[in-house]
């Protein structure tokens, strides 16, 4: 670099930094700038000799956390200083944790410690896998939330710059944000992150799709801005009438809730229906916010009719986010559902800035935290150490995104549940002792039972009984983290007593058959029944699944082995292999994806997703099936990329010749009569297409119809589906 463009990077770093102190949402106090400029002079010092991929300082990707830490969620002077520090420790030698604590004190040292071992866990790839890395990263939520805040804004960051970076790198940073960054911030209040994190995850992992919405979304927006506007001129007048001090804002929904609709509605962009929503923010004393929300509710309702299911009232039941408003969904002018959400300005700041606007609004008299009692809650399911990673990350995902339920104790005390929880679910909510002995339980003074789902409103009384235990059932019925793992763990140290018993009397039957209880034998046996552990034979033995019979059969298969042994060395010898008898048919069949650099691999389709030649695909090297092809929308891929990274292999179609594949296609449409007979005649004028299945129905005027078809790859059944949106009637065709 020139002496020129070292001046110009220098002034640029100055600048970013006097940025970064004028956007602070919190005031600084003289201190406050004295700690932040210490900790941006160690910063630069740290990083001076580092650039990023795009050719930048390194320097300025701390300052761009410290400003979206500063500004977007606001936090204070102690977090700013900390998202400044937060990679000097990793990326240089010459500070360790000990040098934070003595420059900047422990606040600072322990949010830093925090981000460090965050980071190093992500990049030791020698951990199974990234799920448990997860677990450890949520593990320091206890020490201090600031450190999940702030890595969520490193996160941002590296979302909003990661243009430079290998695709596969995109897509598994991607998946990453999307499986447990997104909803980790929709959890901690942070939307506004949440929805940048979701698009830009959208933008790399299917970014066709992510570009075609944002096309459209710009093609429609001055015809949105056209309805916002006439929308805001017919509430003004009322409201100014009244005397309010508010404004009317209107806003998209975000590209990835659009793609979200259009998946599980089965819709295309045009038919998504609440596209934008219309926010009316007004000026309140706190003692009468709720009064002037409901007054602003009758002044909307008075123009436009209200959807009466669709009514949420987060005001006198915020959310455990702390999030509050009234939503209402309205039939705008045109004939069209618009969603309008009323917020005070307070409200709007705890909506968008969620920890630290609760915290600068937290009054005295308001009950505990629900931020600090969620993450208590978190801390018990973390540190069970009996839970498999991937199903823990799996559980938290749910109980982070999931939309809440209020119901009532016997006293009239108010409970929040996930959607869909079962009074299961609430017995554990209240005790861990409770819920292990559940009984039964009455909703609402009925007996109900305990995979009863829960609404909204319900009373919840839970019976209890001394001799009552769980049950494998009751994984079924429980639907919340908590009441799983506690369920989970319960059942396993019944197992164990249960396989401690089995073992004695496994060892007492053999002996019977002249054979010694021993790793061999206990090997032997665990192959021989198909099981996968040793615990698994020994609690099998326990509850007499495993009989005197059956082990009979296997002392007598056990003599046989070795005649069995001898008779596969001598093929062996013959060189008769059982792969190559399989050879062609595996040739034939395994033709068509090559993996990775070109490599023709052996591979299995998966199940839950049905790629079929054309669809975009990957690879993912499972433990017991091999090589298994998911198609890149499948519901499990984010999963899949996010938690194991390192199994993933890119896969692409080359020949689709050799074999055939099944696909669903699903129409709907007016019911018209020779409608069946001009579909049937389509298909079958279809040299290259048969029909393996065919199902259709008609209820009142509407057509719909399921055809399963075997084709040879996707242009087929893309053909086939052109031509069926052309016969008359048909309304819509769409490939499940």
């Amino acid at each position: 670099m020139t002496d020129v463009d070292i001046e110009k990077e220098n002034a640029a770093i100055a600048a970013a930094y006097k940025e970064l102190l004028k956007i602070s949402y919190r005031t600084l106090s003289d201190e406050d700038k004295k700690l932040i400029r210490k900790a941006f002079d160690i910063a630069v010092d740290a990083h001076k000799e580092q650039r990023r991929k795009s050719g930048e300082a390194y320097i300025f990707h701390p300052i761009a956390v410290a400003k979206i830490v500063a500004y977007e969620i606001g936090l204070d002077a102690t977090s700013i200083a900390a998202a400044l520090l937060h990679d000097v420790v990793e990326d240089c030698p010459d500070y360790t944790i000990d040098d934070i604590q003595q420059l900047f004190g422990e606040t600072v040292a322990r949010i830093v410690d925090g981000l460090t071992k965050i980071s190093s866990l992500n990049k030791d790839m020698n951990v199974s896998m990234q799920a448990e890395n997860f677990r450890k990263m949520l593990l320091t939520l206890n020490d201090d939330v600031r450190v999940i805040i702030i890595k969520i804004a490193d996160r941002l960051h590296n979302m909003q710059t990661m243009g430079s970076m290998r695709p596969d790198k995109q897509v598994k940073i991607a998946s990453e944000t999307l499986y447990i960054y997104a909803p980790l911030a929709h959890r901690i209040g942070l939307y506004n992150i949440k929805t940048e994190l979701e698009d830009l995850g959208l933008k790399y992992t299917e970014p066709d799709v992510y570009h075609d919405i944002l096309n459209k979304i710009e093609d429609s927006k001055e015809e949105q801005d056209a309805y916002i506007k006439q929308i805001s001129d017919l509430l003004k007048t009322s409201l100014d009438r009244e005397g309010f001090d508010y404004e009317i804002k209107g806003r998209p929904k975000s590209i990835f809730s659009i793609r979200r609709k259009m998946v599980k509605q089965g819709v295309s962009f045009d038919e998504v229906y609440d596209k934008f929503a219309v926010r009316i923010i007004y000026k309140s004393k706190l003692e009468d916010e709720k009064f002037h929300a409901w007054k602003i509710y009758s002044i909307v309702t008075d123009h436009f009719r209200p959807n009466p299911t669709r009514l949420r009232d987060w005001i006198s039941s915020p959310k455990s986010t702390g999030y509050e408003a009234l939503h209402i969904t309205v039939m705008g002018p045109k004939g069209r559902w618009v969603e309008v959400q009323i917020r005070s300005d307070r409200m709007n700041e705890i909506a968008e800035k969620g920890y630290a606007a609760h915290y600068k609004y937290k009054q005295e008299k308001t009950k505990d935290d629900s931020l600090d009692t969620w993450i208590s809650k978190l801390q018990e399911a973390l540190e069970n150490p009996e839970v498999n990673a991937v199903d823990f990350v799996e559980q938290f995902k749910l109980n982070l995104y999931s939309k809440e339920i209020f119901v009532f104790t016997p006293k009239g005390d108010l409970k929040s549940l996930p959607k869909g929880a079962t009074p299961l679910d609430f017995s554990f909510s209240i005790h861990t002792e409770v819920g292990m002995k559940t009984r039964g339980a009455k909703v609402n003074g009925k007996l109900v039972p305990l995979s009863h789902v829960l609404q909204s409103g319900d009373q919840v009384d839970i019976l209890t009984s001394d001799t009552a235990k769980p049950n494998a059932n009751w994984l079924e019925y429980a639907t919340t983290a908590r009441a799983r793992t506690k369920i989970k763990s319960s059942l396993k140290e019944e197992k164990k007593i249960i396989a401690e018993e089995g073992k004695e009397i496994l060892r007492r039957k053999l002996k019977q058959l002249k054979i010694t209880l021993n790793e061999k034998s206990v090997n032997e046996l665990v192959s021989y029944f198909k099981l996968k552990t040793s615990l698994d034979l020994f609690y099998r033995v326990g509850i007499a699944t495993i009989d005197n019979t059956m082990l009979k059969d296997f002392a007598s298969s056990r003599s046989n082995t070795l005649v069995t042994f001898i008779k596969d060395k001598i093929r062996r010898k013959q060189g008769v292999k059982k792969e190559e008898l399989e050879k062609d048919e595996i040739t034939s069949k395994y033709d068509m994806l090559v993996f990775d650099k070109e490599e023709h691999l052996s591979y299995k389709i998966s199940s839950c997703c049905n790629p079929i030649p054309g669809d975009p695909v990957f690879g993912f090297l499972s433990i017991n099936q091999g090589i298994k092809v998911h198609k890149k929308n499948c519901p499990n891929a984010l999963s899949l990329q996010s938690n194991y990274a390192y199994r993933i292999m890119t896969a692409k179609w080359i020949d689709s010749s050799q074999q055939e594949f099944t696909a669903v296609i699903k129409m709907t449409g007016l019911d018209d009569l020779g409608l069946v007979n001009d579909v049937t005649k389509v298909i079958s004028d279809n040299m290259n297409v048969n029909i393996k299945n065919i199902s259709f129905d008609t209820n009142d005027g509407v057509f719909s119809g399921k055809i399963t078809v075997v084709v040879k790859n996707n242009n087929l059944v893309k053909k086939l589906m052109d031509k069926l949106k052309k016969i008359n009637g048909i309304e819509k065709v769409r490939r499940v």
